[in-house]
């Protein structure tokens, strides 16, 4: 009585499946998959980011039309 056979599975799945309908558990399923992509995506990106930064173009200065304003290059501070 204290394990779940097969059986108990099955019923469960149907069951659910009455509920929620099949349509709406793929778009769970798809929601879910897209949701963890995302997730994963954005720890690569992390990587990514960390990985690239020290690399960073320096860009040159840019011409100003105006010539009273001062011209400054700054460089970012990056993290260790």
């Amino acid at each position: 009585m204290g394990s779940m056979s097969i059986w108990h599975w099955v019923i469960v799945l149907v069951v659910v499946m009455l509920i929620f309908g099949t349509k709406k558990l793929g778009n769970i399923g798809s929601d879910l998959g897209k949701a963890v992509k995302g997730f994963k995506d954005g720890v690569k990106g992390e990587e990514e980011k960390d990985a690239a930064a020290p690399a960073a173009t320096v860009q040159p200065p840019q011409q100003v039309a105006d010539k009273s304003t001062i011209d400054v290059e700054t460089r970012e501070k990056t993290r260790s």
